[in-house]
């Protein structure tokens, strides 16, 4: 009998590329999400009847417990960037990992893998970082084998990140950017995958582990990198954090006051103070080093799926170099 994984979150970004390679190891994949009928993609990922998606609430005892039931080993990959209704940063970041494990541990579950963040610190003004260390005590707390990932910011063909800015690119001239010197350490999806598929098969020893991918970059050269991609101009241009505040606490004011008719997923205050800091793998925590994986490069991946984001798309090598015949 295949063992089974439960992974909460696993129809998301990360968590689908976890689903996948557990499911090519041969584990039985249980994806549970608010809304599994938007998560049927993932029963492709094996066999018939492999991988199946499951409504789990984070939020809910009962729901979560249902989830569990019957599973060998869980992986938590429920996060957000922002809040919104009821989804709030001590709700979603903080209590949920530590209801995970504990209705885990009372499953007779030990093998748990949280995925948290580079910046996670119980001492932050920002409720994100401040919320993702919390959630890593609760994990802990009931599951001290657990093994904890924190990767910096995260690229591949789904993320919220480069095609965003890229998408920018396409439509203004002007990207505006809160932070240019800010640095950051971008990591492959597939290889945080590779790095929890190791943990849930118990081959990674329990602990916190600080994932940055082979470059360190500011906020500002990623840009570049990402324009030079694809193949456009555009200007960089610095907001200044004392703008962005502003900026973002209108943002913050217009969500509140319509009860979340205009969501902000544009710049919210907590993501102002996040910006201030460095996202950057300590040298004092185990990495991808420890786990024996060597981490993807940007120029190797970043063309595969930014492409569209160019002039002529797919066809815009083949134009540049019917450029260069000779007539």
């Amino acid at each position: 009998m295949h063992k089974l994984v439960t992974i909460f979150g696993g129809s998301g970004f990360v968590g689908r590329y976890i689903a996948r390679r557990l499911a090519e190891q041969g584990w039985r994949v249980r994806v549970a999400v608010r809304r599994p009928n938007e998560a049927h993609f993932v029963r492709v990922y094996g066999a018939v009847g492999q991988v199946e998606p499951v409504f789990a609430n984070v939020r809910d005892d009962a729901s979560v417990a249902a989830a569990l039931m019957g599973a060998d080993a869980v992986v938590n990959c429920v996060g957000i960037l922002a809040e919104a209704g009821k989804n709030r940063f001590d709700a979603v970041q903080a209590e949920a990992p530590g209801r995970i494990a504990r209705l885990a541990a009372a499953e007779g579950i030990t093998g748990m893998v949280q995925i948290s963040a580079i910046g996670a610190d119980a001492e932050s003004d920002s409720d994100y970082a401040r919320t993702k260390a919390a959630g890593e005590a609760a994990v802990l707390a009931h599951q001290p084998d657990a093994v904890i990932l924190r990767p910096s910011i995260v690229f591949g063909a789904e993320d919220q990140f480069f095609n965003r800015f890229a998408g920018m690119a396409r439509l203004m001239p002007i990207l505006p950017v809160v932070g240019p010197n800010t640095r950051f350490q971008p990591v492959f999806v597939d290889d945080v995958a590779a790095a929890a598929a190791l943990a849930v098969e118990g081959k990674a020893k329990p602990g916190i582990y600080e994932l940055g991918g082979p470059e360190i970059r500011t906020f500002r050269e990623l840009m570049q990198d990402m324009l030079g991609v694809i193949r456009r101009r555009a200007l960089i241009l610095t907001v200044p954090f004392f703008a962005a505040r502003i900026m973002a606490w209108g943002l913050d004011l217009a969500q509140t006051v319509t009860a979340g008719l205009l969501h902000n997923g544009t710049l919210t205050k907590d993501q102002v103070r996040n910006l201030a800091r460095d996202n950057v793998a300590s040298d004092d925590v185990p990495g991808f080093e420890a786990l024996g994986i060597v981490p993807t490069t940007m120029e190797t991946v970043l063309p595969e799926y930014l492409w569209r984001f160019r002039r002529s798309g797919q066809y815009s090598d083949i134009k540049k170099s019917a450029s260069n015949l000779k007539t």
